[in-house]
């Protein structure tokens, strides 16, 4: 059974991002951007209202960042609003984020291509 928030974020989604009133995703690290979303908002760590919130703003504020208002970077915009609100509720270290992000990006680097990314 889908909870209320799950239900809430995949009614969020825009045209073309839902099939069958389930969210749809082109690549894994949609799914888990969206996961991590709800998982937070589930346990509490965000609140549902700051949540759209965040992600309306970085939505409305898409091409500042040099993000296409088309559409087609949708979860790039779900990491930047969880990004936000991770550093802004203090729910990681000073430093943490970005050094999870630069070991992220040289696991990317070192990882042949066609094979999973992990650390």
């Amino acid at each position: 059974m889908k909870s209320e928030i799950t239900r809430r974020c995949t009614q969020q989604l825009p045209d073309g991002y839902r099939e069958d009133d389930e969210a749809v995703f082109a690549e894994p690290w949609q799914a888990q951007a969206f996961a991590l979303a709800v998982g937070l908002i589930e346990a509490g760590r965000i609140h549902w209202q700051e949540w759209a919130e965040t992600l309306g703003d970085e939505i409305a504020h898409a091409t500042e960042h040099g993000i296409a208002a088309d559409g087609s970077a949708y979860y790039e915009l779900w990491l930047r609003a969880l990004e936000r609100l991770v550093a802004s509720k203090g729910l990681l270290a000073t430093g943490e984020l970005s050094e999870l992000e630069n070991a992220w990006r040289e696991a990317y680097r070192d990882t042949p291509h066609g094979q999973p990314v992990s650390l």
